[in-house]
């Protein structure tokens, strides 16, 4: 045997340089130059991108493969120079067969009686990737050697490397350079080490046996044979093969990127003929606001979720959108898309209200409005708080969400009049049934979407024109977009009174018009904001309704809302400067009219009703919040009506003798529990409730 493999070697040796004179005989074109082009089959990723062209999420290929689009542009040029070093010294020149290096590969088989070097260009490598599953023999490479002929005669040398970088296995399921060094390295390959570098040419040679998660001893090998190959030829300097044989490899694979999973899910269904779909968002801030995201998922119960919207109100982009706490969390429902939902929007309507009222000149900022107990015809809507402030400016009344003066307002301007300005605004509020507006959507009864809760905000920071969002980078402006639905001068008002809204606790002032909201039975906490330029919404819950006792908009949702406004691009953009002919007065320099509500003489002032239990409702299941040791947290019990003060009890153990209409308890423990208010007249509410 020992006698036979020098044979063998200089048989198949002579074979070789054989070979290496015949594709001199091939320049010729021939039948496989006719036909489409030999790249034409080629299948990558669908990616989505975002307005600069960063990656945002890719899709698979075939059997779960991923193949990204590969542009030689968007390539580290120093690696294409150091794989053609390595690989193909020639490349540039010859027309797809390097005679010399059959050649040499011929010589060194025949004197070693084995494989010192491969003769094979990176044409023919490409040839071999475009028809793979043939057989290993020297029929192949004859084969291989006339298709790299032809390939060369109908493609530029940039489109051979292009297709290469495209198809080059990397191992597993990886394919093509850009998925190898996101899988590998953690970013894009627009920039690459010379270590990195090296390690990348080194894998598609063997790229199972030299998978970095599977055995970081043999890539580490062949990455220092790539490097010292590459020094030896001068492609790289002692210095640099030193640093980059101290550089570490690998040892698992990293996640592809998957930014805003949802909408590039919707994107890219609604785009489905595009290779690339290119998004109005911004990576580097959704990037961000997803790391806001997870410190904040930390500090929830595992079954809440949140979702934030972020744009340019200025010109209608989306920057960064975060549908769910989590997308692959089951227990929060991950997968529903909350920036979607139709949901109560609580008192986050209120602005709208109050601009209408501007605008129809029945009250200013600086008129006094009564916030006492009323009844609208059988509706007596109370504060969230349930106590009364009294005599307060219409802007106190909207910074502190006061409920009274702002169905008072809406009663006066009409519930219809609001449910149109809104549709012109870009907001399409949902009536229960054939349900008629009223009242009652002033405090939240209607069900919209947070994306229209921000269109709708970012139209007032537009002075009251609508400003339709848009997410994809090539989506044209509507035709409507510039249609006003509110008065420039009432909307400036709404966003002055708003900026002066106290900012949520550990939170220092900023110059940021929002407002707040929370649904009926805790099931919704919201915030929206705008300053110069960005609007941003925040919404926090179950997506499955559930209650959320103690949650509310300024204690939960607002703080994120501040978080959000922190990690935005540059300084905060100023808010506008008011519009022309603005009235700009205090209580006393206000025109008669406008000093008190003329509307407060309306409907009638009642006496105290008395107490009902709010929440928890009867027969209630009720979530109880657990702390990190999982003991059961205090639960907020909320009053309306009586005269204080009150005196609670659960079941039927003395708590507290209290004149607020709010008492926090702690559950016995799980299962039903009784709650007991009585007040100064001896009226007494109770409810039954199952804790769980």
């Amino acid at each position: 045997m020992a006698l036979l493999r020098p044979i063998a070697g200089a048989a198949l040796a002579v074979c070789l340089v054989a070979a290496a004179a015949v594709p001199l005989n091939l320049l010729a074109p021939g039948p496989e130059d006719a036909g489409p082009s030999p790249l034409a089959g080629i299948e990558t990723s669908r990616v989505v991108v975002d307005r600069r062209g960063d990656l945002l999420k890719p899709f698979p290929i075939s059997q779960g493969r991923w193949r990204l689009p590969v542009s030689l542009d968007a390539i580290d040029p120093r690696f294409t120079d150091l794989l053609v070093a390595y690989e193909d010294g020639r490349f540039f020149s010859h027309p797809g067969v390097d005679p010399v290096a059959l050649g040499r590969a011929a010589m060194q088989l025949a004197a070693t009686g084995g494989v010192v070097s491969g003769g094979s260009t990176i044409t023919m490598q490409l040839a071999r990737l475009l028809t793979p599953g043939r057989p290993r023999s020297f029929a192949t490479k004859f084969t291989q050697m006339k298709e790299a002929i032809a390939l060369e005669r109908r493609l530029t040398k940039r489109e051979i490397l292009t297709a290469y970088l495209t198809l080059a296995p990397y191992g597993g399921n990886l394919e093509g350079l850009e998925a190898a060094s996101l899988v590998w390295f953690g970013h894009s390959a627009r920039k690459l080490s010379v270590a990195e570098a090296a390690l990348l040419i080194a894998l598609p040679q063997a790229p199972e046996a030299r998978r970095p998660d599977r055995d970081p001893a043999a890539a580490r090998a062949a990455r220092d044979r790539v490097l010292v190959r590459l020094e030896r030829a001068g492609a790289i300097d002692g210095a640099e093969l030193s640093r980059a044989l101290l550089a570490p490899v690998p040892s698992a694979r990293r996640e592809l990127p998957n930014f805003s999973p949802h909408l590039a899910l919707i994107a890219a269904g609604g785009r489905p003929d595009d290779a690339v779909v290119g998004l109005t968002l911004d990576r580097d801030l959704q990037g961000r606001i997803e790391e806001l995201v997870a410190g904040r998922r930390a500090l929830m119960p595992p079954s809440q979720s949140l979702a934030i919207l972020v744009a340019d109100h200025v010109t209608g982009e989306v920057l960064a959108e975060v549908g769910s706490a989590g997308f692959s969390a089951e227990t929060r429902s991950g997968q529903v898309d909350m920036v979607r939902a139709v949901r109560s929007p609580g008192s986050a309507l209120k602005p709208f209200i109050y601009g209408l009222a501007f605008e129809a000149g029945i009250v200013h900022p600086e008129t006094l409005i009564e916030d006492r107990p009323v009844d609208f015809a059988g509706y007596r809507p109370t504060n969230f708080e349930l106590d009364f402030q009294g005599t307060v400016t219409v802007r106190e009344a909207l910074q502190q969400s006061l409920n009274i003066p702002a169905v008072r307002l809406l009663d006066a301007i009409g519930p219809a009049r609001l449910v149109s300005r809104l549709g012109r605004a870009g907001v399409t509020p949902r009536l229960p049934g054939d349900a008629k507006p009223g009242l009652p959507i002033a405090l939240g009864g209607v069900g919209l979407t947070l994306d229209e809760l921000v269109t709708g905000f970012a139209g007032l920071a537009e002075g009251g024109r609508r400003v339709p969002l848009r997410r994809f980078a090539d989506q044209p402006r509507e035709e409507e977009e510039e249609a006003e639905f509110m008065d420039r001068k009432a909307a400036w008002l709404v966003a002055d009174a708003l900026s002066g809204t106290p900012p949520p606790a550990g939170h220092a002032r900023q110059r940021i018009a929002f407002k707040t909201g929370t649904s009926y039975g805790y099931r919704d906490a919201w915030s929206v904001g705008f300053d110069g330029r960005h609007v941003v919404g925040v919404w926090i819950g179950r997506p499955d309704g559930a209650p959320v006792p103690g949650m509310s908009g300024r204690r939960t949702a607002a703080p994120l809302l501040f978080g959000v406004f922190a990690r935005l691009p540059g300084p905060r953009q100023p808010l506008a400067a008011p519009p022309r002919g603005t009235l700009l007065a205090d209580d006393g320099a206000l025109p008669p009219a406008l000093r008190r509500y003329a509307g407060d003489g309306g409907p009638q002032r009642i006496a105290e009703p008395p107490p009902v239990i709010l929440f928890p409702p009867e027969a209630a299941r009720v979530a109880a919040p657990r702390d990190r040791a999982g003991e059961l947290r205090p639960l907020v019990a909320k009053l309306d009506g009586g005269r204080p003060p009150f005196r609670w009890f659960a079941n039927g153990t003395p708590l507290a003798v209290d004149r607020r209409r709010e008492q926090s308890f702690r559950p016995d423990g799980l299962g039903f529990s009784t709650l007991t208010a009585v007040d100064a007249e001896g009226r007494q509410a109770s409810v039954t409730f199952f804790v769980e």
